[in-house]
Parts: structure tokens; C-alpha cells; sequence
């Protein structure tokens, strides 16, 4: 037993048992290879990383290896999840040395933290032109007896590379707006980059870009080419080379692909090939969280009862399988189970007719299912409807079979759940959830939203109210929240105020937002810092700009203080929001797969940033107790719109309301006040047809 013993992390623990001696990231290690005056061997990986599996199996177990490893080097475990601040400053290594990142990460240090060779997996014996650990750790320790110098150079070149802002001294540190012609330039870049046959961006592997497909989504919203699917009147798609045709393509072929779990609900991580066929099975709670974002907006935009099957599937899978006790929900379901990849999830024809217990239905779930005994994985087969992507939900008789078959596949030995409660992950699917519960009428997930509110409150803010980034079993970790944690919470308490009529939410969100301006603003350029004024010191300080697989904090931040700002009148939120978004306007424009979650919050006021430039948000109040008006409005995608109800707090929004009407305003400017749904319904429809592109 090495000192992951005692951690907190799933994925620490993981490696407990190992021959290696691992120390977790603390000053112990920097301090013992300082002592040893050796270099520190740093990997980071996560529960639910597939590689991160293979390589632990390859060499982290193997005693011969970790006898070369325990005499090389002090070695240290991270988990990513746990400390993205660590995974940031040494990913921005390995992508400077490789031109490429991933899981698991190996990266070398001197004794202070400085890295000097970083690298991606690498194999026991030297295979498809990479180069065995073995070797590399001989070379590394070469370098270290023999080349120090030259080898203390390199860390030092590199690190000071490291933290970088990539919008100082350039025209995106100076840039102003860009307005719906930059916002439709995006659009179009974003177009061109998607498969015209498969969906999606690029080749394989793929992943859901969910992010990118959320402001292409509100593209095609704006443009019109959805009008009238708010209120179940189904577009007319705009044709396949368009924003609405290339949205559907995406929607439909990852729904109907092995990517998606068509028996549990969910997506997998991403798709190993460009059809979206083979999935990497690993299930991540904040994927699904921002993909049941896109479905339901798909569904509101488009009308397709797939989509709306979806968000229902997707909701269900994470409130059955990654609830945990008090509210809050795990982050992660590993990919392999019984130490195969896949297994959980695939299927034979005997395995059907064993399960449904009816040969007919079983060659008809075949057939619908694309089940063979060739199979399409490894001699078996996923589940997929990729040559019926734009059909309606299975039939009865086919549904009614998927629900056995989802309970005989109870029967088998789950893949590994990584339990611990993230902030930041709660928090997206919060959102998430909060909006879809108001939108499909389900009391039933707004009753999970407030729990998963409660939970948050209660289990990861500290009494002082500062955030903390991780819960498990019971107790919170004592690593601090950091700027995504908070920028996540805003936008996640936001929305379950406007899901719920709670004002408390509300006053969450607005302290939640003044801390992320106390602790993470960056007075010389603006935009936060990923860790907190009060955090742990690194050789670098970075920043979130670009998405990555969740929304980028800079981004995250921007959207949620915008619309907190719209909600209580706090101007001091918008003049931030305003600074984020000048910085990076023109880069998300010209990189609209690496800013979607910014071309997001661009598009909220036309592209516009700046007092007396940014367009104003829709603000609809629903003053007293009219559930009907506050259900008219919920049921409708509003993207440039926020909503107030129930009790009243301290806001502009609420001076002179009388109860039982509803005010649509723009801005300072309120039409007449209404009282009927279809008064409502009409004066959104102005108001939308007036944000036309």
C-alpha cells in the first residue's frame, strides 16, 4: 500500500495498491525529491479514462516497472477532475512538446514543479512509433545524471511559456463587438466545419461539441428557420446545407449512433469513429448535462418527439444511476466492467432472445437494433439506429421490449462509478435539468433540481461561504472551488430561481458571483483566473479561455453574470461580462468550435458588448400567483430572455408589478401589461420576431 490510501478521490484510490509509491500532488513530494534530488514523475489521469486503465494495468502494476520508478523518480498521482488547476499548467506543457493532450498525462519535473518532457500514454514496450515508459524514463535519468544543465534550461524556457494570455498585445486584447454579422460569420465557419454526412465536427474521433451545437442551435432559433416550434409547430428545417439542417444532422446522428445508451439513456464520452458507431463507453455527468441542454433546445426549436425522448432518457439515466445520497449526483461510470471495454452494454441475438424470452421480438428488437451475430464490436453489437436517423421513437411493442431489456441488463456487472459530487458538474446538470423541468411541466425534476440545490448549499460551501470542488461519502474535500465551480453555480442557481419562484436561489447566485469576481478577477486583463486569489501558488497561474469538454470558465462566467445582472439590476455583473467578452469577441468568432460556450453569451445581446451598445434582454415578470402565464412562458425557448416569479426580491424588475399580470419588457421599455396565455404568447412573439438575424 503506497500513500493513496487514506485519499478521497476514487481515482486515487484506484491506484493505492500499486507497487509504485505514490505520493499525492503536495509539498511531501516536492520536498522528498528535493531530498533525493531526483526528478518528480507526475501522472494524471481520472476514474473513468479508459487508457488511463491500460496503462495502470501495463506498468503501474507491473513490479519490475514500478521497482524502475520508485528508484527514478518520486511519483505523483493527480486527479484531474479533482485538481483541473494542476491538469491545466502541466497539459499546457505536454501540448507545447507534442502539439496534441490527453489522458493519461506523464510529465516530468524538477524538484520545484518546473517540467522539462511531458507526454500523453505511453506503452510497456516501444509500439506504432511511441517509445516504451522504460525507455523514457532511462533517457529522462540520463538527462537529469548527465545533461543538467542543458535540461534545466529547457524547464525553465517552458515554463515561462506556460500561462500565457493568448489575447494580450493582439487585436482580440483591443477588440470591440461583432455584432450579427461576426456572429453570422461564426455560424458559417462553424458550417463548414461539421460533417455533411454524419454531423458533428471533424473526423474520428468524434466528440459532441455540445457547446459549439448549443450556438448553432441559437443561430438557427434567431434566423427563424425553427419559428413556431416553441408552441409544437415544427419548422421547416432550413435545408440540409443550412444552421437548421446541419443542427439536425448532429442531433440525429448522435442519437441514433452507439454513443447514445438507446436502452439506459445517456451519452458516452465521445465516438471513437466518425459515425458516431463506437462509442468510448465511459459516461461523464457533465456531457450528459450539457447534451440534454441541446436536446431539449433541439426539441423546442424543431419539434421532434426523438429529441424530447431524449432529454426524457438522458434525465432519467442520471437521476437512476448517478443520484447519491442528499441530492448530489456522481461524476462519472467507467467504460469497461469485469475489465472489458464495452461489455455492459452490448448485445447478441441469443442474448435478446434469452432476455425477451420470445424469438419473434427478439428478431424484431434485432432488426430495429441493428444486432447481428457478426456483430459490430468485437464480435458483438451495439445498439444503434444509424440507417433510421430521422425516425420517429421506437414503437410500442419496441419500447415496451427496451424496458426488459434494460432490466435484464441490471443482471450484469456494472462498469465502475466514480461517486464523487463535483460543483461544478452538479451544477451544469442542475441548470440543465431546472430548465428542462419548466419547460416539459415535470414537477417531478424540479423536486430533484431544489434537492441537488440543497445539497450544494449544504455540503460544499463552507460556513465562511467559500465554495469548495468536491463531496464524497459524506464529506466535502478541502480542495477550493475554482472559477468554473462558482461560474457554474451562478448560472445553475439562476436558472432554478426562474424553474422555481424561490428568490433565495437568486441571493445564492448574486454572493456566489461576488466571490468569483473577488477571487478569480484579473485586474491587469480581465477574465478569471482558473484558481482562486486564495488557492495553492503554481509555477503558473492559467486561465479558462478556450471550451474544452465542459464550457470554458471565462465563458461560463460571462453568460451567467449577464444574465444575473438581467434578473437583479446589478450593473457591476454586466461590466464584467462585458470585459470577458471583449477580449476573446473576434478569436470566437474566427475559432467557433473552441469558443462556443462565448459565441453563447455574444449572442444574448447581438453580438454586442459595451453600456449603451449591448442589445438588452427580454425581462418577463409574472407578478402574484398565475402558474398558466409562468408555464406559457417556461414552455418556450427564450435564449436572449429571463424570467421572474413567486416572491419578489430586490430588483427593478419588480417595482410597480401588480399581482396577476405579466410584463414583457425590452430593456426599460414594457409593453402593456397582460393577463391571458395567449397575450403572452403574442408579445413573446414580437419580441422574438424582432431579434430576427
Amino acid at each position: 500500500m503506497n500513500r493513496l490510501g487514506a485519499e478521497r478521490s476514487p481515482y486515487l484510490r484506484q491506484h493505492a495498491a500499486n507497487p509504485v509509491d505514490w505520493y499525492p500532488w503536495g509539498e511531501a513530494a516536492f520536498a522528498e525529491a528535493r531530498r533525493r534530488d531526483v526528478p518528480v514523475l507526475l501522472s494524471v489521469g481520472y476514474s473513468a479514462c479508459h487508457w488511463c486503465h491500460v496503462m495502470a494495468h501495463e506498468s503501474f502494476e507491473d513490479a519490475d516497472t514500478a521497482a524502475v520508478l520508485n528508484r527514478l523518480f518520486v511519483n505523483v498521482k493527480v486527479d484531474r477532475e479533482e485538481r483541473p488547476d494542476v491538469d491545466a499548467v502541466y497539459m499546457e506543457a505536454v501540448q507545447a512538446q507534442t502539439g496534441r493532450g490527453g489522458w493519461p498525462m506523464t510529465a516530468f519535473l524538477t524538484p520545484d514543479g518546473k517540467p522539462f518532457f511531458a507526454g500523453t500514454y505511453f506503452p510497456p514496450q516501444r509500439r506504432h512509433g511511441m517509445p516504451a515508459l522504460l525507455e523514457v524514463c532511462a533517457a529522462v535519468d540520463d538527462a537529469w545524471r548527465n545533461r543538467r544543465a542543458e535540461l534545466d534550461a529547457q524547464a525553465e524556457e517552458l515554463t515561462a511559456a506556460l500561462g500565457r494570455d493568448p489575447t494580450e498585445g493582439g487585436a482580440a486584447a483591443t477588440a470591440g463587438v461583432v455584432g450579427l454579422a461576426g456572429l453570422a460569420e461564426a455560424a458559417e465557419r462553424l458550417i463548414a466545419q461539421c460533417d455533411p454526412q454524419w454531423g458533428g465536427v471533424g473526423g474520428a474521433p468524434k466528440f459532441p461539441q455540445a457547446m459549439a451545437l448549443e450556438f448553432l442551435l441559437r443561430w438557427v432559433h434567431r434566423s427563424g428557420a425553427g419559428a413556431g416550434a416553441d408552441r409544437g409547430v415544427r419548422g421547416d428545417g432550413g435545408g440540409d446545407g443550412g444552421a437548421a439542417g446541419t443542427a439536425r444532422r448532429w442531433l440525429d446522428a448522435m442519437a441514433a449512433g452507439g454513443m447514445y445508451d438507446h436502452l439506459g439513456g445517456g451519452f458516452a464520452r465521445y465516438s471513437t469513429d466518425r459515425e458516431w458507431l463506437v462509442p468510448h463507453f465511459e459516461k461523464m455527468l457533465y456531457d450528459n448535462a450539457l447534451l440534454v441542454r441541446a436536446y431539449l433546445h433541439g426539441w423546442q426549436c424543431f419539434a421532434e418527439p426523438r429529441y424530447r425522448q431524449v432529454v426524457e432518457d438522458t434525465v432519467g439515466y442520471v437521476l437512476r444511476d448517478l443520484a447519491r445520497p442528499g441530492g448530489g449526483w456522481a461524476g462519472a461510470e467507467d467504460a469497461d466492467s469485469e475489465g472489458v471495454e464495452g461489455k455492459f452494454y452490448v448485445w447478441s441475438p441469443a442474448e435478446l432472445r434469452s432476455a425477451l424470452g420470445d424469438d419473434e421480438l427478439a428478431a424484431e428488437v434485432a432488426s430495429f437494433y441493428d444486432v447481428t451475430d457478426e456483430g459490430n464490436f468485437e464480435g458483438a453489437s451495439i445498439l444503434n439506429r444509424r440507417r433510421h436517423r430521422s425516425d420517429a421513437p421506437a414503437p410500442p411493442r419496441i419500447d415496451a421490449a427496451r424496458a426488459t431489456l434494460l432490466r435484464w441488463r441490471e443482471r450484469r456487472v456494472r462498469p465502475g462509478l466514480d461517486d464523487k459530487c463535483l460543483t461544478e458538474w452538479n451544477a451544469l446538470f442542475l441548470s440543465a435539468l431546472a430548465e428542462a423541468a419548466g419547460a416539459l411541466g415535470r414537477a417531478d425534476w424540479l423536486d430533484a433540481a431544489l434537492a441537488n440545490g440543497e445539497f450544494l448549499l449544504r455540503e460544499l460551501r463552507r460556513t465562511d461561504g467559500r465554495w469548495l470542488r468536491s463531496w464524497q461519502d459524506g464529506v466535502a474535500s478541502p480542495v477550493l472551488g475554482y472559477a468554473a465551480d462558482h461560474a457554474a453555480v451562478i448560472d445553475a442557481f439562476t436558472r432554478l430561481a426562474e424553474a422555481s419562484g424561490q428568490s433565495r436561489w437568486l441571493s445564492a447566485a448574486v454572493e456566489t458571483a461576488d466571490s468569483l469576481l473577488a477571487l478569480f478577477w484579473d485586474e491587469r486583463s480581465g477574465g478569471f483566473f482558473t484558481s482562486g486569489h486564495d488557492g495553492e501558488r503554481l509555477i503558473a497561474r492559467p486561465k479558462e479561455l478556450m471550451d474544452n469538454a465542459v464550457p470554458a470558465a471565462d465563458s461560463m462566467g460571462a453568460l451567467a453574470l449577464r444574465r444575473l445582472a438581467a434578473l437583479t439590476g446589478e450593473r457591476r455583473f454586466d461590466r464584467a461580462a462585458d470585459a470577458v467578452l471583449r477580449r476573446t469577441a473576434t478569436l470566437a468568432v474566427a475559432h467557433p468550435t473552441a469558443f462556443g460556450q462565448l459565441l453563447v453569451a455574444l449572442e444574448l445581446t447581438d453580438g454586442m458588448v459595451g453600456s449603451g451598445a449591448a442589445a438588452p434582454l427580454t425581462e418577463v415578470v409574472v407578478a402574484g400567483r398565475r402558474p398558466e402565464l409562468v408555464a406559457a412562458v417556461q414552455r418556450r425557448w427564450l435564449p436572449s430572455a429571463v424570467l421572474a416569479w413567486g416572491e419578489p426580491y430586490p430588483s427593478p424588475l419588480w417595482e410597480g408589478r401588480e399581482p396577476g399580470w405579466a410584463y414583457v419588457c425590452v430593456g426599460a421599455a414594457c409593453r402593456l401589461p397582460v393577463s391571458e396565455v395567449a397575450d403572452v404568447d403574442a408579445q413573446l412573439d414580437a419580441v422574438e420576431g424582432s431579434r430576427r438575424a
